[in-house]
């Protein structure tokens, strides 16, 4: 089933798909070699709305699905369901439905985990990989839980989403406030930015309490923005960001599969690009930062830094990630 809507941000059908036994909600635009647009936590395809007709205008099929358990998405009931080679499996299996690549993979947020380990495992299928905000990791992903608990403590938010049902029930009870406060509170425009820290909830508190309702949206978000977000995931009610959550829930689990590409690096072109506000560069560090970049990523075109940006990159200056896009893309294509 195909349906197109326009408006702001131009003509984009959207679509379902069945891969590896879960529907996948599609959106894209254009025609051309494929770039797939792989977004993070907590959002949607929305997410890449500036990305569509610039990268659709340069020649190329742009395609954003909700990933498995998010938003129009179908969610999984098995908590298990959402390893990274679950993820891995998803991309690699679009791609071929897509048809068959090889195809440039660009991530945000999680969506930036899942690009680096594709391309890492299928360089057949990826001529290119751009992560935004996470840095390329080790193919297994986020370090282990309690790698995590020792540095950041018991109130770490990857530590906080492994109780079943607390932060789903919270994040869920109102999802026009959820998105308000998570979309802001990790911009460069919330207060503190220029000195960003990891989210930590302290005891006693719940998740929402440490990220509290702005009073006015920064210029790049709009109430029709947060609108959206919250539509695509009206369908799933009570659970609808317990898919989501169950990515978190698989940090160990994935360390545990994927140890056997331990050290495998990533033989295809990469592009990195993160505002200097984000609470990643926090979490990682400027000098583990530069070592991730060198030895995971050889074939590296640029790493661009954006001023006064936070967490939510392609959303927050999406004129500088869409250049940053094409100038990758044209040095592919050469």
């Amino acid at each position: 089933m195909t349906r197109q809507t326009g408006g702001a941000f131009g003509d984009i059908r959207h679509s379902d798909i069945e891969v590896n036994g879960v529907r996948l909600h599609l959106a894209e635009q254009g025609e051309g070699p494929l770039v797939l647009l792989l977004h993070g936590f907590p959002e949607s395809w929305y997410s890449w709305r500036h990305q569509f007709a610039p990268l659709a205008a340069a020649g190329y099929r742009v395609v954003a699905p909700d990933q498995r358990g998010y938003a129009r998405s179908q969610q999984p009931a098995a908590v298990d369901a959402y390893t990274l080679l679950h993820l891995i499996g998803d991309v690699t299996a679009l791609i071929g439905a897509l048809g068959g690549g090889p195809a440039v993979v660009v991530g945000h947020d999680w969506g930036a985990p899942v690009a680096w380990s594709t391309a890492a495992l299928r360089p057949d299928l990826v001529r290119g990989v751009a992560g935004l905000s996470v840095p390329p990791l080790p193919v297994s992903g986020l370090p282990p839980l309690a790698q995590s608990r020792e540095r950041f403590g018991e109130g770490f938010y990857q530590i906080y989403f492994q109780q079943p049902g607390v932060a789903d029930a919270e994040l869920a009870r109102d999802p026009h406030s959820t998105f308000r406060r998570i979309l802001f509170s990790g911009s460069g425009d919330r207060p503190g930015a220029d000195s960003p820290s990891a989210w930590v909830v302290p005891q006693g508190q719940a998740l929402l309490d440490t990220v509290p309702d702005p009073e006015k949206l920064p210029d790049w978000l709009t109430e029709d923005d947060i609108a959206a977000f919250a539509a695509d995931y009206a369908g799933h009610g009570e659970r609808a960001f317990t898919g989501p959550l169950n990515w978190y829930r698989n940090i160990d689990r994935n360390n545990e599969l994927l140890a056997a590409f331990d050290g495998r690096g990533i033989d295809v072109p990469a592009l990195y690009v993160a505002g200097d506000r984000d609470m990643v560069s926090a979490l990682i560090g400027p000098d583990a930062l530069r070592l991730l970049l060198e030895h995971l990523t050889p074939r590296l075109h640029r790493h661009v830094t954006l001023p006064g940006a936070g967490h939510w990159t392609q959303q927050e200056r999406p004129a500088e990630v869409n250049a940053a896009l094409l100038d990758f893309l044209n040095q592919l294509d050469a």
